[in-house]
Parts: C-alpha cells; structure tokens; sequence
C-alpha cells in the first residue's frame, strides 16, 4: 500500500475512534470498520478481479478508500452511497486526500433507491456497513443487481450479531449463495453467488 495512503488511513481511523468514544447517540458516530474487515474486503476485491463494486453506508469514507486503492488495481470503479450530506463532503475531501479519487463515485441517497436504480446482474461486489435492519429489504435488490460468482460482504456481523441474524437466514437459505462468517474486526459475513 501507498505510505501517503497508509497515513491517510491511520489518521482516519484514529479520527473515527477518538469522535466515536465520546458520543452516546450512535447516528453521530462515524462507525467507521475496523482496519481488519476492510483489508478482507479490499482483498477480496483484488481475489476477484471486481470491477463493479458498491458500498452502502460511507460514512467520512474510511472503508471506501480502502476499496477504492483494491478497484484502482482491478480496472474498476467504487460506487459509495451515504444517506448523510456532511458525510458525503467528508468522504469526497477524505478520498481525495488519500489520492483515490478518481476510482470512486460517491453518491448522496438512500441505499434501497441506489439498489432499485442498479441494472440487472452488473455488480460483483457489494459491501453493506449501513443500518442492519434494512439489509432484508434490500436483498431482492441485491440478488437481482448480482453478477454470477458475486459477493455480499456485511460489516458487525459479529458486533451486532443480532442484527444481522435475519439476513444472514436468508443468504443461508438461498441455495444459490455459499455463506461464510468471519471472525475479525466486528466481523465480516460474506456470501458468494456460486450457483
């Protein structure tokens, strides 16, 4: 990795720590990921080859500079989507100064309204660090939007196990999709798109 990009995501996450300790109300925090889910991730980006990549829920763009370094090796762009327009100004200052950039598109929107505008079977990557009782709802959306060999990765699976207890029946359920938890950082649930 980049040392320039390297500090950028240690200052962050030293950022994100220190903002999030003191606050009560869990809406301000900044919840970034820990460094070990993002590595997971950005790896499995690289694994993959993934082009198209979508994250849901950026937050002051931690994870997505992370994601975007890995599609900068891939070819590939990032699309990011965060519900919050200070965050999202956050993130573009955030990517820009880490040097990435130009390997994402950063969206201000509502994750289901992204999922229901994105063509049929045109991402290989989706990452969901967003509000965790939604990720049901989204998964027709996200089913449909998923290329074959495709990949679901869910942040605080183990955090909020809880949680994410409802999705992860359904990926399990689905006999398409080989499912597989995680344990590092919050941990990372991942589902592939097998059949």
């Amino acid at each position: 990795m980049d040392p320039q990009l390297a500090r950028v995501l240690d200052d962050l996450y030293q950022e994100g720590r220190a903002h999030d300790g003191s606050l009560a109300d869990r809406l301000l925090r900044l919840r970034n990921m820990t460094p070990e889910a993002a590595q997971l991730i950005a790896l499995l980006i690289r694994v993959q080859r993934a082009c198209s990549v979508l994250e849901i829920g950026t937050s002051n763009g931690y994870s997505a500079i992370w994601f975007a370094d890995a599609v900068r090796d891939t070819g590939g762009l990032l699309t990011t989507v965060e519900i919050d327009e200070s965050r999202v100004a956050a993130a573009l200052r955030n990517l820009e100064r880490a040097g990435v950039r130009d390997h994402v598109e950063v969206v201000h929107g509502d994750g289901a309204d992204v999922l229901a505008k994105t063509p049929d079977v045109s991402v290989d990557l989706v990452v969901l660090d967003a509000e965790r009782p939604a990720y049901v709802e989204y998964w027709p959306q996200l089913r449909r939007v998923l290329k074959p060999h495709g990949v679901v990765a869910v942040d605080n699976a183990v955090s909020h196990r809880e949680q994410v207890v409802p999705f992860r029946e359904l990926l399990s359920g689905d006999g398409a999709f080989d499912v597989q938890l995680h344990q590092l950082g919050d941990g990372v649930l991942t589902a592939v798109r097998v059949r």
